[in-house]
């Protein structure tokens, strides 16, 4: 679906028009493209006292081919950079407002251990922001305050949330901020996540806390090799409600990074199903997921070879009030959208089907955290997804099984386009970055949650709202 008013205004008259009006300007965002380079441009390093993560920063930074410039607060990335082969320098506030512009600020502070510290953070942001070029991406690193040794150090932590996410409605043009909490021992873990951030696949991920855990493969090493350009070679993944929508983008990416896709569907979906695996080489399968019997048929579908991937994608909506709701509207949305994902589940980690370091990816909603007027039950049924992931994660680590959720906030597709306009221009223009997403964006975050080097991403709901004002 398009939006008129963001084409509008940056058009040549209309982005004259907003000026002289003083009307706000979203920004076009910067979208992941494979005729594109996905990393470009200059990235500034910041830092608080004793940083930690440098040597996993200056072998990630070398190995997206970006250029880094070490701001005053970092003394010690030059030479560390230098020993990586990296081309850096030290930053310069006019050379680099002047020159046009920063791609990404990239700041550790794990080694902050007090509120008194916190100052370095001020003078990095301070001497950075404006030289920031249009959808720049900002990435703040610290460790989990719940694994903190003392009361000090969680306080100083916990204040970075604040800081990054008051930084992502500040910053705008498209930029994104974000908080990466990186346990002791998990610093081999931090490549997937860390490329997700810096790069154009995230463009509608912003003011998020996402935690990476210390665990069997990233204790000790760090992930097997794999190719980024393809991440999910050789994994087979099943993607329910497959045939259009944001479905149909999920399986688009999931296979681009080069998984085989078994895309799922109800049967009167089985024509558009069928087009949209046709041309991803993909597997079809239709089934009717709030039957009692489908768990055991799909199970039985995938058996021989088995699945590495399992995305909850399907859902429904049935919108009334509590008052006007009837009893089957609240039933049918609570039995698809969470009993069909647990019942799935059950089975194939039952039979094995499911793969031992698997990924689980399921579709919640910022209604699931916010709640909506109107939906009850559809909020229900997204904050139950919300609770499987939590109460699910710590059962499924002994078998190297991750699982996470995603929230997604309005998102450009058939079902927000029948949303009256009003409340549709609202949906789109309350968040940070003042347009709604693409189903693109939901895609590229669960292909992120579900590549092997995110294997210390578990338990974890990630918004994909543009960092919403809903449920902030």
């Amino acid at each position: 679906m398009n939006d008129s008013y963001l084409k509008f205004v940056n058009s040549p008259f209309g982005a004259r028009l907003a000026r002289s009006l003083g009307l706000p300007k979203p920004e076009v965002l910067r979208r992941y493209r494979a005729d594109r380079p996905e990393f470009d441009g200059l990235i500034a390093i910041g830092a608080g006292r004793e940083p930690q993560l440098f040597d996993a920063l200056a072998k990630l930074v070398a190995s997206v081919g970006m250029t880094s410039v070490a701001h005053d607060s970092a003394p010690g990335w030059v030479p560390l950079a230098t020993r990586h082969g990296l081309m850096t320098g030290r930053f310069e506030p006019a050379e680099a407002g002047s020159s046009g512009t920063l791609a990404a600020l990239l700041f550790d502070a794990s080694g902050i251990e007090d509120s008194s510290q916190l100052e370095p953070l001020y003078r990095f942001f301070h001497d950075t922001l404006r030289s920031l070029g249009k959808c720049a991406r900002i990435v703040v690193l610290g460790r989990p305050p719940e694994a903190c040794a003392n009361p000090r150090q969680w306080t100083a932590q916990r204040a970075l949330e604040g800081l990054v996410r008051s930084l992502g409605k500040e910053a705008r043009r498209g930029s994104t901020a974000n908080l990466v909490y990186v346990a002791d021992g998990a610093e081999n873990g931090l490549d997937a996540t860390l490329r997700f951030f810096l790069s154009p696949r995230s463009a509608y991920v912003s003011g998020q806390v996402v935690r990476i855990e210390a665990g069997a493969t990233t204790a000790t090493a760090a992930p097997a090799p794999f190719d980024w350009r393809q991440p999910l070679a050789g994994r087979r993944a099943l993607v329910t409600g497959a045939a259009r929508g944001i479905g149909a983008a999920i399986a688009e990416v999931l296979a681009a990074d080069g998984a085989h896709v078994i895309g799922l569907d109800i049967p009167s979906a089985r024509d558009a199903l069928d087009a949209t695996i046709r041309q991803l080489h993909g597997t079809a399968l239709t089934f009717d997921i709030a039957a009692p019997e489908a768990p055991a048929q799909i199970a039985a579908a995938l058996d021989e070879l088995g699945v590495d991937i399992v995305v909850h994608n399907a859902g429904i909506t049935k919108d009334k009030t509590i008052a006007k709701m009837t009893e089957a509207a609240w039933q049918s949305v609570l039995d698809i959208n969470l009993g069909a994902q647990e019942r799935l589940d059950d089975a194939l980690l039952a039979g094995g089907i499911l793969r031992d370091g698997g990924r689980i990816v399921a579709v919640s909603s910022i209604s699931g955290i916010a709640g909506n007027p109107g939906q009850t039950n559809y909020a229900t049924s997204k904050a139950g997804v919300i609770g499987r992931v939590q109460s699910m994660a710590p059962r499924l680590r002994a078998r190297g099984i991750t699982i996470n959720a995603v929230a997604p906030g309005f998102i450009e597709t058939q079902m927000t386009a029948k949303i009256p306009l009003a409340i549709r221009e609202a949906g789109r223009r309350m968040n940070s970055m003042s347009q709604g997403g693409q189903p693109v964006d939901v895609a590229q975050t669960i292909a992120w949650l579900a590549q092997p080097g995110s294997a210390g991403v578990t338990g974890q709901v990630v918004r994909v709202c543009g960092q919403s004002l809903l449920g902030a």
